[in-house]
């Protein structure tokens, strides 16, 4: 029955983490990423399984839909300024889709990667239920894609706003834009804790480029192939 830790475990280790980062307000202590790398060598170390880990903090798990619904909130604030820029919106999700299915597949092809890695590959840069569902539908793995999905997040998360500041982009509706475009939900957290205005159109971002991608990756794939397989 030691599986009925790992609920209290990852919330105790997640707060914790947040107050660290917090604290020190360094970009590099996520909350996500440190609790990662603090629970997954608790679990070696003690030898229980994912499965037995998942299996008592899966309430968590089902909280997720949830609270990306959740997001429709901030969402439906910035409505007049979304009517009025819908056009420009559109053209960027649709631009910042593209590149990001063609650039992670491209490279993966050319590294020397077989279609079904490429394939797991493509949809990274969309939510985690939506990639895998892509995956699955162009032969791909949808763990790997899972996998690549909470990676891109977290770069995301970690350096995105640093990225924004280097850069001087200091408009509200492209940092939220270009963080939901490239890292999904995590992303669109991290801009959600920093400005309600960037996460309501991360998260617009994160919903249309999701569906873009689930309707051009078909198409777009094996052409893809041909051209850098």
């Amino acid at each position: 029955m030691y599986w009925l830790w790992s609920l209290p475990l990852t919330i105790i280790v997640f707060f914790a983490a947040k107050k660290l980062a917090t604290k020190l307000k360094m970009p590099l202590l996520n909350p996500l990423l440190v609790s990662m790398v603090l629970i997954i060598p608790i679990l070696l170390l003690t030898n229980i399984p994912y499965e037995h880990y998942f299996q008592g903090s899966h309430i968590l798990n089902d909280l997720l839909q949830p609270a990306v619904v959740a997001l429709a909130f901030p969402l439906y604030e910035q409505l007049h300024q979304i009517r009025s820029r819908w056009k420009s919106i559109i053209s960027i999700c649709f631009i910042g889709s593209v590149v990001a299915m063609v650039t992670g597949t491209a490279i993966a092809l050319w590294l020397g990667a077989t279609p079904e890695i490429a394939a797991s590959v493509l949809p990274k840069s969309v939510t985690t239920p939506i990639a895998m569902a892509v995956s699955h539908s162009l032969g791909g793995i949808p763990a790997i894609s899972a996998v690549c999905v909470i990676f891109v997040g977290i770069l995301g998360a970690v350096l995105g706003h640093t990225i924004f500041n280097k850069l001087k982009i200091k408009t509200k509706a492209a940092r939220g834009l270009a963080m939901g475009t490239a890292s999904h939900a995590l992303g669109t957290a991290r801009c959600a804790e920093l400005d309600f205005q960037e996460g309501a159109f991360s998260s617009l971002a994160l919903v249309i480029c999701g569906i873009i991608t689930s309707l051009i990756a078909p198409f777009l794939f094996p052409i893809l192939l041909t051209l850098f397989g």
